[in-house]
């Protein structure tokens, strides 16, 4: 795609709305957020307007710093268990809960008027609370671009499929005008592996992996170095491999910092310290992740999009650990990396204090080449958003018609 920069500036901003539901883990918001940064970033120069923009997240806490020009909407929190959604917090029906998402979502979505709206993997959310915010956003805007953004693994394609024919393709195409992919279509293709169904493949781009271009801060706790990581994203599901590392063996000369994530429980993150060894240290979590991936020797993970895509970014020999239970994503995502040679695997069954300190021991001094990867869907997605956004829909005949 050839979009070239813009000779014309618009000082009216152009408006973008990210949305994520937030359930488990901290993936969803950390997409996103990336995206925005990538946004506010590449659409300015592309299309010569500023941007300013709304980031809507169930998470407590924005995990990162935002653009500037943008703010966030927080909704009620859920939780995911073994009976499906509740509510994190409140004491209510599951059902009022709902509700007051899905007033919040209307509410904001349609009295910002977006020009761009990008819904991160799920098409309406939780139990549809955006499927009427996006109807009558399509009635009273009809010149806004509504994205469907999605990891390059859903999980095993039946699994998938099963997923689409709840949602309903019909639907999707009738409020959607593009699916983005965010991976490498050599590495994992959803069409081909029959995870998008073959009715919307003509709206899916793959952007490559949202890898290179992650915006830090420039500071980072001062980590003795040299060291090696183990890192589990928000910690809710990484508690074997924190235990395991916790105990691993340490190379001669380097320290390790594991971080358990914000997300993990009281009483397996305090069970943590005492199996520390003595050049072992444990943290909460670390400012900047990709700032502590970057200066590593090694890096242990799970198999989670962000943290994976994070160690792409680098020349960081990196050992995934995925997750295997409720979903396959992990491990599928892991596998299909570790074919190319940009990762190596080990499975939950065989990890071990004494497996994982040998990785360490073999890895602690080499690099990796992962230019054979598409890591740019940073900037992709920025150029995607631009030839959606050029020129029609960018008028402002379309807000004011409203």
């Amino acid at each position: 795609m050839d979009i070239r920069p813009a000779t014309r500036h618009d000082a009216t901003p152009l408006r973008v709305v990210l949305y994520s539901h937030d359930s488990v883990g901290l993936g969803h918001q950390r997409r996103n957020l990336a995206i925005a940064h990538a946004l506010s970033r590449h659409l300015p120069e592309l299309t010569g307007r500023p941007v300013t923009g709304l980031l809507l997240t169930g998470v407590e806490r924005v995990v990162g710093h935002l653009p500037p020009a943008f703010d966030v909407v927080r909704l009620p929190g859920i939780s995911k268990g073994g009976l499906g959604y509740t509510p994190r917090e409140v004491d209510v029906p599951m059902p009022d809960l709902i509700d007051v998402r899905r007033a919040i979502l209307a509410g904001a979505i349609n009295a910002f008027t977006p020009d761009l709206v990008v819904v991160d993997r799920h098409a309406f959310g939780v139990d549809e609370e955006l499927l009427e915010p996006l109807r009558q956003l399509r009635a009273e805007l009809p010149g806004t671009q509504v994205v469907l953004g999605l990891r390059e693994v859903l999980d095993e394609p039946e699994v998938a499929q099963a997923e689409w024919e709840r949602v309903g393709t019909e639907r999707v195409r009738d409020l959607f005008d593009a699916i983005w992919v965010y991976g490498d279509e050599s590495v994992t293709d959803l069409r081909r592996t029959g995870a998008v169904p073959e009715a919307l493949h003509d709206l899916v781009v793959h952007t490559g992996y949202l890898s290179l271009g992650r915006t830090t801060r420039s500071f980072l706790r001062d980590l003795v170095r040299p060291y090696l990581l183990t890192m589990v994203g928000g910690g809710h599901d990484g508690a074997d491999l924190c235990r395991a590392a916790a105990q691993a063996t340490v190379p001669e000369g380097m320290g390790h910092f594991v971080v358990a994530g914000p997300q993990m429980s009281a009483e397996e993150r305090s069970s943590l310290d005492a199996l520390a060894g003595p050049r072992t240290e444990i943290l909460d979590e670390v400012p900047e992740g990709l700032l502590a991936i970057r200066s590593a020797e090694a890096v242990a993970c799970m198999g989670g999009y962000n943290t994976v895509c994070e160690v792409l970014s680098t020349d960081r020999p990196a050992l995934v650990v995925p997750r295997e239970v409720p979903r396959l994503e992990q491990l599928i995502r892991a596998r299909s990396l570790a074919r190319t040679g940009a990762v190596d695997i080990l499975r939950a069954s065989e990890l071990t204090p004494e497996s994982l300190g040998a990785w360490f021991a073999a890895n602690a001094t080499g690099s990796v080449d992962r230019r054979h990867l598409r890591r740019d869907g940073l900037a992709e997605v920025g150029r995607q958003a631009a030839a959606l956004l050029t020129p029609s829909t960018c008028e402002e005949t379309v807000r004011a018609a409203v």
